[in-house]
């Protein structure tokens, strides 16, 4: 039986949990040392925590216990989010007994189903999963300082975001206006990524519409609305592509469009005066002609399969120059005789070419699209590499291309610049339109109804178009640090192309718009300086503040430094000193110093993070820095809240404990790579840790003896893998930190062990403490096996140079590659005597000149200097180049005498080897003498 079956992981761990708490340790209060302030995003509370928050929320946990232990003053707060609509939705689902609702939270979040069914308010809800957030917080022993939890649905909190919200109108960054949103026409209201099920990353692109047209003896003219992200490829089009497949004529705005029918219900939507005259087959159209607008040119209409009707108007212009799928789908439509005799449309198509408009800079080309298809070898239609082959050629064109003189007025004008250029000529020559379609589908409400964009009158927005505004931020980003560094050119697109943003719906929970009650506060637009808020919730949890004294003027004061503290006093009714004492804890703990966040926040919670403190807040308390982590899959699956897989934290927990679950999530990848939890691996971690705690538990106790040569090895190879954990903490890689502070460690122990060393206590001290950010409980309880203080907040390990004993790392280096040379060798050749020949003295009297020379050449010339070594000019040559390809292994082996070692361990290597070593040369057939290098002897098994 194990040490950990008999002690119980959660014994120690709520031993721990509950010692940490009565000293209340983790809470942090300002004092005269260096200060950290970490915060993770705060979980929203429609569902119990999971591995997905586990990961986030670890990775935060081990920082902070990192730099406390580094001598740093830590904050590391927790809120609980729960402002939006979901909470509302799911109470409606309960209320219902749905189904699935049903089974999804009995069966994946944990809920018992008789105390689901009591949560048909959205006040249950936040009560219950609020407590349960909590208790698993605690349970997995985060360091979190709970004096200062909130929920968004506080009046208190509700005072700081109306707050925020006059600051932001103040400098006209609010306005009211028309602006496409992500609407759920079921919810009746606009949706934000935390109201959906699907679709969260989508983004609002608006196409261009160009309005191909054709004379009609009925109508007048009949328009062909082309939408297109590429307005300036208009003058390379060739044809237009319909569906062969019902579409409809419809009165848009006083024109005839012809569109299809999805087109149509999203028109409604975005201020369109739309009416249906009746239902058309695109196939009646096929091989008639529309009029450019642009050129004046006639173009045939084609039938494509792969036109999407649900994509903007369903009705696509054709530019197989710049587009590599018309390219290829104008190909393939040439070698397709069945539809052309079909259509009638073979001579029509087969005299189609290519229309170069764009000219690539400093690049040879012919047709761009063509030049790429045949140089990725794509086929056809079907081949997947046409989605590489459009992002190439894209790409290359945005960034370095150039409009020829078939463009007319706009040649000599760059691509990345042209396209608003284009749009706003179009529309007001009455020729173009603007149509609001989504970057990606489906985007689905958690109602469970399809979301459109809709272009919302009178609505709220929030200006994050604004260029002063983005100039700021991004300026201050160049300033952060971002973790990881690539993430930055991210954040800058992202920066770049936002625009304004609705921030007000008219149903959910949270805040009102303090001048317009009819409106509430969207759940990320009052979510994005909350950190600061952290430092009022300590004093409001405690009953210094309450609701009625969060004034306009005390926030002012107390968060801005903006008038007197009397003024802020005499407006919220408090003693001044109590006013002082908010604004010192603010000063000291502000800015943010690490934002830890996963990426699905990068394109929203983490922009607008940065863009209200930088409209907010003077610059001395902008965020520090911002680390982005990856997700988590569950057994090679997506987890989902809403459908499972899901793998709640308090399982995790309770199948495995705490430091179990803490050591895989953060070994399972390094931080900005997707991590998936298995739970063999699982399982594998958790016997790890149980070797772990019966090795340091049989030899902590143990008295120090003299230290030998064994000992010195031991501690030179723990102050380097001090070292390298320092370093990886300090970059947030906590995979590379614990393969360093554990994996590493615990296989130079076994070494040491397995040689005989028996003076292991030596090291444990610092192991010890080196783990406690990692597996906090199991440290503990293994501390107080000699100490009384908590491990917790003890000294990090220094890395000691003068402990580094590169000879003796040198001399157990060598045994362990002679060992494991000598089984390679033994893998093919069986015997019970191994001889072994030691290199030349010419290698090692040309290797330590070798290893004092810059090159092989200088190298070289230094030993022909010598007779002995001209006479053998050839083999030291070769010597030379060896040494050359892999000179840091070599420089180990000069000082150490190889034969020695082998001769001291001779007992210890026979007896891992099982066979005789004979250190006889003469035994060892010449042509494998000559063959052994310095720190590589020639091995010869006799049978």
């Amino acid at each position: 039986m194990s040490v950990y079956s008999a002690f119980m992981f959660r014994e120690i761990e709520e031993k721990w949990q509950r010692a940490w708490e009565e000293a209340g340790i983790f809470q942090a209060d300002p004092d005269d040392r260096p200060k950290f302030f970490i915060t993770i995003p705060y979980p929203y509370l429609n569902g119990n925590l999971h591995v997905g928050h586990c990961r986030t929320f670890t990775i935060g946990d081990a920082i902070a216990r990192y730099k406390r232990m580094c001598g740093f003053n830590v904050l590391f707060p927790m809120g609980f989010h729960v402002t939006g609509t979901p909470i509302i939705g799911l109470a409606e689902l309960i209320k219902k007994r749905d189904p699935r609702t049903i089974e999804v939270y009995t069966k994946y979040h944990d809920v018992p189903k008789d105390i689901l069914l009591t949560l048909t308010t959205p006040e249950r809800i936040v009560e219950y999963f609020a407590k349960e957030a909590e208790k698993a917080l605690k349970d997995i022993g985060y360091s979190i300082d709970w004096r200062r939890k909130f929920t968004t649905t506080d009046e208190p909190y509700q005072k700081f975001i109306e707050w925020q919200f006059w600051k932001l109108k103040e400098k006209g960054l609010i306005v009211k206006g028309s602006h496409p949103v992500r609407f759920c026409p079921n919810c009746n209201n606009p949706v934000e990524d935390h109201d959906l099920l699907m679709g969260e990353e989508a983004t609002i692109v608006d196409y261009t519409v160009i309005k191909f047209y054709m004379p009609d003896d009925e109508f007048g003219k009949i328009i062909f609305p082309c939408a297109t992200l590429r307005p300036e490829t208009v003058f390379g089009v060739t044809n237009i592509w319909v569906k062969p497949t019902t579409y409809v004529l419809a009165k848009v705005d006083g024109e005839l469009w012809f569109i299809s029918k999805e087109c149509a219900e999203k028109l409604r939507y975005q201020e369109r005066n739309i009416e249906i005259l009746r239902e058309v087959n695109a196939e009646e159209f096929i091989g008639k002609f529309v009029v450019n607008p642009v050129t004046g040119k006639e173009v045939p209409i084609l039938p494509a399969e792969f036109v999407d009707t649900d994509n903007a108007t369903g009705v696509v212009m054709s530019v197989p120059a710049h587009a590599p799928y018309d390219y290829v789908a104008i190909e393939d439509l040439k070698r397709n005789e069945e539809i052309l005799r079909k259509y009638g449309i073979e001579d029509v198509v087969k005299s189609i070419e290519p229309i170069v408009l764009i000219r690539i800079e400093d690049e040879d080309y012919d047709i761009p699209a063509k030049d790429v298809v045949e140089k990725l070898g794509i086929k056809n239609q079907s081949d997947p590499n046409l989605e590489k082959a459009t992002k190439i050629v894209y790409k290359k064109e945005y960034h370095k291309g150039v409009l020829l003189d078939v463009t007319g007025k706009y040649a000599g004008m760059k691509v990345s610049e042209v396209k608003e250029v284009i749009q706003r000529d179009l529309i007001q020559q009455g020729i173009g339109d603007v149509f609001y379609e989504f970057s990606e589908k489906p985007v689905v409400c958690r109602c469970g109804t399809k979301c459109v964009v809709k272009v919302v009158r009178d609505q709220w927005f929030i200006r994050y178009s604004d260029e002063e505004w983005k100039r700021k931020v991004l300026d201050w980003l160049e300033k952060m640090t971002i973790i990881p560094d690539y993430y930055k050119e991210e954040f800058r697109n992202k920066i770049e192309w936002l625009k304004d943003k609705a921030c007000a719906r008219r149903r959910g929970l949270g805040t009102r718009i303090p001048w317009d009650k009819e409106w509430l506060i969207e759940s990320l637009s009052d979510s994005t300086i909350y950190m600061a808020y952290y430092i009022l919730a300590k004093f409001i949890n405690e009953g210094k503040l309450k609701a009625e004294n969060i004034t306009q003027e005390f926030l002012d004061y107390v968060l801005l430094g903006i008038g007197k503290a009397e003024d802020a006093a005499k407006s919220s009714g408090l003693d001044v000193k109590t006013v002082e004492d908010v604004r010192k804890d603010f000063k000291y703990w502000y800015p943010v110093d690490l934002r830890s966040s996963g990426k699905d926040l990068v394109a929203n919670h983490l922009l607008f993070f940065l863009f209200h403190h930088v409209a907010i807040f003077p610059p001395k308390h902008w965020p520090r820095a911002i680390a982005v982590n990856g997700y988590v899959s569950l057994e090679g699956k997506k987890m989902s809240k809403s459908k499972g897989p899901l793998l709640t934290m308090k399982r995790a927990v309770a199948e495995n404990g705490a430091d179990v679950t803490r050591l895989y999530i953060l070994y399972a990848s390094e931080y900005d790579s997707d991590a998936d939890w298995r739970s063999k691996e699982v399982e594998a971690m958790k016997r790890h840790l149980e070797r772990f705690f019966e090795l340091v538990k049989e030899h902590y106790t143990k008295e120090i003896k003299e230290i030998d040569h064994l000992d010195r090895w031991l501690i030179s190879r723990f102050q380097k893998a001090v070292k390298e954990t320092r370093d990886a903490m300090e970059k947030l890689q906590t995979r590379r930190a614990v393969n360093s502070a554990f994996f590493e460690v615990l296989n130079d122990i076994r070494w040491y062990l397995k040689r005989g060393g028996d003076n292991l206590a030596i090291i444990l001290d610092d192991w010890i403490k080196l783990l406690a950010p990692f597996i906090p409980h199991i440290c503990e309880e293994l501390w107080h096996l000699k100490h009384d203080s908590f491990v917790s907040l003890e000294s990090y390990p220094e890395y000691d140079e003068s402990k580094i004993d590169e000879k003796a790392e040198a001399i157990e280096n060598y045994l362990k590659n002679f060992i494991e040379d000598v089984k390679e060798v033994m893998k093919f050749f069986k015997g019970e005597r191994v001889y072994v020949a030691f290199a030349e003295d010419w290698k090692v009297e040309a290797l330590k000149v070798a290893l004092d020379s810059d090159s092989m050449k200088s190298a070289m010339a230094e030993l022909m200097k010598y007779d002995k070594f001209k006479k053998m000019a050839k083999e030291v040559s070769a010597f030379l180049k060896r040494v050359f390809r892999d000179k840091d292994t070599f420089k180990e082996i000069v000082g150490i005498d190889e034969r020695k070692i082998i001769e001291e361990n001779k007992e210890f290597i026979e007896g891992e080897l099982g066979v005789k070593i004979v250190l006889d040369e003469s035994a060892v057939p010449e042509d494998r003498r000559k063959q052994a290098m310095p720190g590589k002897p020639a091995i010869y098994v006799e049978g």
